[in-house]
This record gives C-alpha cells, sequence and structure tokens, in this order.
C-alpha cells in the first residue's frame, strides 16, 4: 500500500509541476486550481491552464499509462522481456500508415478514425515480425522487430521526399511530443482508453497462468487463442490511438514494465496497474524536462524519452544475455 501511495502521490506532482511550470505567462497555484473546476476562466493565467495545460496534462497521463500497458501486455504475451511496441515494429508500422494517409489520401480516407489506421499498420507489421522469426525465440523475434522497423522508418523517409507538402507536419509529428495536444486529442484518446484498459485488465488471471507455458494454461483451461488473440487486437487498437495522437513514442513501453516488476513484484494482476501509473508519471516527467531544456521553446518529449530509453534498452539487452 505503501508503494501505491509514493507512486501515486509522484504522478500527481508531476501533473501539476506540468500545469505550472515553464510557462511565458505566470501560472499562480490558485490560478490552476480555479482551472480544475467548472465556470468560465477568471484570468490569462486560468484560460492557459484550461485550454492549454490541462489537456495537454492529460494527453500525457493517458498515452503514458496505454504505451506502458501495452507494453507489458506484449511481454507477457510473447514471454520475451525485451518485446516493447517500438522495438517489435508496431510503432514504426503505425507511423508509416498515418504518413502515407496523410501525404497521399488525406481526402479519400478521412472519414477513417486515424487511430484505425494506425492500428492496420501497426497489425500488418507485427504480423510481417511474427512471420519474419517463424519460432518464438527471443533473438530472432526482437531482430526481425528492429529489422522491421528500420524498413518502415526507411519507407516513412521516403514519403516525406514524395510529399514535401506534408513533409514538415510529418516530420514534426514523428519526432513523437505532445505539444499540440487539446481537448479534441482528449476526446479522441478517451473512448479508447475506458474501453480497452478495463478488458484487458479483467484478462490478467488468464495472462498469468499464460505466463507457466502455453501446455500449463491449456491444461488450466485457458482458451490460448482466444486470449491472445483478443488481446493482441487490444494491444494494436492501444497503440494505435497512441500513435495517431503523439507520433511514435518510444521506450515507455520497453522500460515501465520492467520498474514496475521490480517496485511491486511480478504478479500482473498489480504489475500492470502499476506500470500505467509509472508510465504516466514517466511522460509527463519527458514532457517537463522537454519544455525545461529548450526554454522559452521546447523539444518534443520524443527526444527525451529516447536519450533515457536507449541506454535502458542496451542495459536490459546485457541483462538477458
Amino acid at each position: 500500500m505503501t508503494r501505491w501511495f509514493l507512486s501515486l502521490a509522484l504522478l500527481l506532482c508531476a501533473f501539476w509541476f506540468s500545469l505550472t511550470s515553464f510557462s511565458s505567462v505566470p501560472i499562480a497555484p490558485q490560478s490552476a486550481l480555479h482551472a480544475l473546476w467548472p465556470g468560465p476562466p477568471g484570468s490569462i493565467g486560468e484560460a492557459l491552464v484550461f485550454n492549454l495545460r490541462l489537456p495537454r496534462a492529460l494527453v500525457a497521463v493517458l498515452l503514458g499509462a496505454a504505451l506502458a500497458l501495452a507494453g507489458g501486455l506484449l511481454q507477457a504475451l510473447t514471454h520475451n522481456p525485451l518485446a516493447s511496441p517500438s522495438v517489435l515494429g508496431i510503432n514504426s508500422g503505425a507511423a508509416l500508415a498515418i504518413a502515407l494517409v496523410s501525404a497521399f489520401a488525406p481526402v479519400k480516407l478521412e472519414g477513417y478514425p486515424m487511430a484505425l489506421i494506425a492500428a492496420c499498420g501497426g497489425a500488418l507489421s507485427w504480423l510481417c515480425v511474427t512471420l519474419a522469426a517463424g519460432t518464438r525465440e527471443r533473438q530472432r523475434l526482437i531482430l526481425a522487430g528492429i529489422a522491421l522497423s528500420a524498413f518502415c522508418m526507411a519507407m516513412t523517409r521516403i514519403v516525406l521526399l514524395l510529399a514535401e507538402d506534408h513533409a514538415y507536419g510529418i516530420l514534426t509529428w514523428l519526432a513523437g511530443g505532445i505539444g499540440h495536444a487539446r481537448w479534441q486529442e482528449v476526446w479522441q484518446l478517451l473512448p479508447v482508453m475506458v474501453v480497452i484498459i478495463p478488458l484487458v485488465l479483467t484478462q490478467t488471471r488468464a495472462l498469468n497462468v499464460l505466463a507457466m507455458g502455453d501446455s500449463a494454461a491449456h491444461s488450466l483451461g485457458v482458451n490460448i487463442g482466444v486470449v491472445r488473440g483478443g488481446l493482441s487486437i487490444a494491444l494494436l487498437l492501444l497503440v494505435g490511438a497512441c500513435v495517431s495522437v503523439a507520433g511514435p513514442l518510444g521506450f515507455i513501453g520497453l522500460l515501465v514494465p520492467h520498474l514496475a516488476r521490480a517496485w511491486i513484484g511480478h504478479d500482473l494482476r498489480v504489475m500492470l496497474p502499476m506500470a500505467m501509473v509509472l508510465g504516466a508519471t514517466l511522460l509527463l516527467s519527458a514532457d517537463i524536462v522537454a519544455r525545461g531544456l529548450a526554454w522559452p521553446g521546447e523539444l518534443p518529449a520524443g527526444v527525451v524519452l529516447a536519450l533515457v530509453g536507449a541506454p535502458g534498452f542496451v542495459w536490459l539487452a546485457r541483462r538477458q544475455r
């Protein structure tokens, strides 16, 4: 209970600091508090918090929690501690799909949700990785994911060269950031999160059984095909929604589940919710640091995540040797 209290307190502190820090207009604590209550804003500070800072912080919480959940889910499904949407090519496949649609078919497909388009791109990428790996051997799966990620990023760069009119917008989006987040992005993410996250958390018992091996899970009455298929679809929808809003944010899904295991244990019934709390805290913190490093401008949060995540990936890979 103490660890949950500390984790939630850290999340609340990061959320509050995100509302008030590094602003060109000074934001008093009382203005930030007033902006959280219903009613028209009474000052510039309140309007700034309500219209810009609050939706940005909420988007960071939703994205961080969803990506951490997706990473923990993927590691549980593949029995691979190095698995994550960014490492296995799901992020880059989703990003390529959105880049193609944004550059070449902005009108024809504008009636389709971008999250669904990203999920389809991620699903195709994930299918290619599994077919290329051939087996569930850890090293082959990771190598196939890294190779496909490189291929998708190369194709995305070709799209940038061929569609110069959309190149700047796509390039900024690929950097991964939430500086553009407004209430529209909150309402875009919220329905997916409200539906998918509870469905995933209800399957944590089955995931715990799957961790014992497929034969043990089958003998204990778990329908392995249904569980894997349903959770894979949920995973792709989560990642697709996140990529469609903030671009391919990396390393949250890789590092945060390991932090959650070290902090609270391996039981997925408590590890996955803790990973969501830590993921939200990490993305909020990365966004704050990104603002502070380039003040009065700002960097994409994805840059800070990469600076932290790349050494973390090397450390995890060395641990698995």
